[in-house]
């Protein structure tokens, strides 16, 4: 590993101190991130449903990380790995659910499909939709924030902490108060519009 990445690190064209060396990524690499390669596994077989993708997912989470050690180490290799892993995650799932107009040789298979989606599936989930959004509305407004920013911007604590102006502890207590009043919410069975 160390004599493939030292003949790049020959080949780079950056000003000493521009970055990290690619010597002390690798040493860095080999140390700190390897080692979680067991239960990073782990937890991409239980976050993604086609094991034959695991390996590439894999090789790619290992390729952000070293470009990003590159630039800056990170303070902590675990909680960097993982939330490295989490957003290809959340890229890829995104990307799925985007039909590319060239894998679609015939626009009208296109729509064939989406009118074979029940009527009443269309309209429970719209009904589901309205209610989320009916629970949602009713949190107080940092937890809401904080939901927010965690459940459809995808950041992590620290990230919401920083973005919001608070603590880490207290995103942690916004996130878990507002996630059981959603919880709360819907377990009740109230119709969306009902007052609280």
């Amino acid at each position: 590993m160390g004599e493939h990445f030292e003949s790049r690190e020959d080949a780079d064209p950056r000003s000493p101190g521009a970055g990290v060396a690619v010597s002390e990524v690798d040493a860095w690499f080999a140390r700190e991130v390897l080692p979680l390669e067991s239960a990073l596994l782990q937890f991409l077989r239980h976050n993604w449903r086609n094991a034959s993708e695991i390996d590439d997912f894999l090789q790619d989470i290992y390729v952000r990380v070293f470009e990003s050690a590159r630039k800056q180490l990170p303070e902590s290799a675990k909680l960097f790995v993982f939330a490295t892993a989490r957003n290809l995650l959340i890229d890829r799932v995104r990307r799925a659910r985007i039909i590319p107009i060239e894998a679609v040789s015939d626009l009208e298979t296109v729509d064939v499909a989406l009118d074979e989606e029940a009527p009443d599936r269309i309209v429970m989930a719209r009904d589901e939709l309205r209610r989320l959004q009916d629970a949602v509305d009713r949190l107080p407004p940092r937890c809401r924030e904080a939901i927010m920013l965690k459940q459809v911007e995808g950041l992590t604590r620290r990230e919401i902490a920083q973005r919001m102006g608070v603590g880490e502890e207290t995103v942690k207590r916004h996130l878990t108060n507002g996630m059981l009043a959603l919880a709360d919410f819907f377990l009740a069975g109230k119709p969306a519009g009902a007052a609280k």
